[in-house]
């Protein structure tokens, strides 16, 4: 085999078509979203991970099988399915129209390869292993080890801070993937994640950390999407601890802190009642780097000398709630609202209710630290017209107090 031709592609605004939906696909799309490419996704089904991309317009979905003319004005195509006679059928398509094909299943018919990938800060590393992922992967980790070790971080330990684990049972990290900036990860969770036999994500988990795993990890999409299917949490707690069991490692990798409005805590208590180990590592959490992201401190000398983060899914008015929005709405302090954006009307006017003032300053957040954040600011009396206006989607933190204005 001779030796490949490493490119940097630029393709921003280029179509890419990624044929399939599962977890090779939820891998590998993140990197061609962020290089702004135009991804066009074909397969019958995809993850939930994949149908949040779709559904918030980051790329077009197409739910059937292959067809040749998906290439028409294709750039480069993905293959992501097992099935090898549908692989070939792309393969030979690509061919015809003179469009590289990367091949997640037969590296050898492929006429382009993905490399490992390290990214650190404006530097992207690729590493080509001569057509052997593990050989790459390996090589790939060197090269972040020293990047880090330029920082005077030298990565050296190899096992999770804390007692000694049986690791003949496995184990279980809870890990906070942080808010959506893939660098905001912790230097222990990312360290463990690279360590990962099995990676169980959610849909707020940045995509760009799936795209660094090693060869043969096997990722689990737990992806929850608001409002829509998700797998329950009992059979999540049944994977990690089914997993660990059969001798795994196993990151449960979650947006934002696992013990935020995360049910870290369940999934603990699930594998300490199996008799797995488990590290948490904290995250960086929404509630705190989203305000932050915006210009907009939690707190403020003489301004605001308390914060309270709530939970906004439950409407006010449900029994299931859990929140004395009537007692929030008398704090001076800052509130932070997370999962609040479908009952934002309710919540503001419930606030209001209570004596909250309608000019009190109110800001919107949404995907904070990605390249798709956005602010909305307002007042508490009209950020849901506002919100509504400017069609704001989940994920969204909203900030009531007056230091939204703090700072411009």
């Amino acid at each position: 085999m001779t030796n490949p031709y490493p490119l940097g592609l630029r393709l921003a605004g280029l179509r890419v078509v990624v044929v399939g939906g599962g977890a090779v696909a939820t891998r590998r799309v993140p990197a061609l979203l962020d290089a702004g490419a135009d991804v066009l996704l074909v397969a019958p089904e995809i993850s939930p991970a994949l149908r949040a991309h779709a559904d918030a317009g980051r790329l077009r979905w197409l739910p059937r099988r292959f067809a040749p003319d998906d290439l028409d004005g294709a750039w480069l195509v993905h293959v992501a399915v097992d099935d090898p006679a549908a692989a070939a059928t792309v393969s030979a398509a690509a061919q015809q129209q003179r469009v590289f094909c990367v091949r997640a299943d037969d590296r050898a018919a492929a006429t382009a390869w993905t490399p490992a990938v390290t990214r650190h800060g404006p530097v992207t590393v690729g590493v080509l292993g001569g057509g052997d992922p593990r050989r790459a992967m390996t090589v790939r980790d060197a090269i972040r080890t020293l990047l880090h070790a330029r920082q005077g971080t030298l990565l050296t330990d190899s096992v999770a801070q804390g007692a000694p684990v049986d690791t003949a049972t496995g184990r279980v990290a809870l890990v906070g993937a942080g808010p959506g900036d893939p660098e905001l990860i912790t230097l222990k969770g990312w360290r463990l994640l690279t360590e990962a036999d099995v990676v169980v994500a959610d849909r707020l988990v940045p995509g760009l950390l799936l795209d660094e795993l090693r060869a043969g990890v096997e990722l689990v999409d737990a992806s929850k999407i608001p409002y829509g299917p998700s797998r329950t949490q009992d059979e999540i707690n049944r994977i990690l601890v089914d997993r660990a069991l059969a001798g795994a490692f196993v990151v449960r990798l979650k947006g934002g802190d696992p013990y935020v409005f995360g049910r870290g805590g369940e999934e603990l208590l699930a594998c300490a009642a199996a008799g797995v180990p488990v590290t948490v590592v904290p995250g960086v959490t929404s509630s705190i780097a989203a305000p932050a992201a915006a210009g907009i401190p939690v707190t403020h000398r003489s301004v605001a000398h308390e914060f309270t983060v709530v939970s906004g899914h439950v409407a006010p008015d449900s029994p299931a709630s859990l929140v004395r929005w009537d007692a929030l709405a008398t704090l001076r302090g800052t509130l932070v609202i997370l999962m609040g954006l479908k009952n934002l009307p309710a919540i503001a006017a419930t606030l209001l209710a209570h004596g909250r003032p309608a000019d009190t300053p109110t800001a919107v957040v949404q995907e904070a630290t990605t390249g798709a954040q956005r602010i909305v600011r307002s007042t508490l009396g009209a950020v849901a017209a506002d919100v509504a206006a400017a069609q704001v989607r989940p994920p969204a933190v909203v900030v009531v107090g007056d230091v939204v204005g703090v700072l411009g």
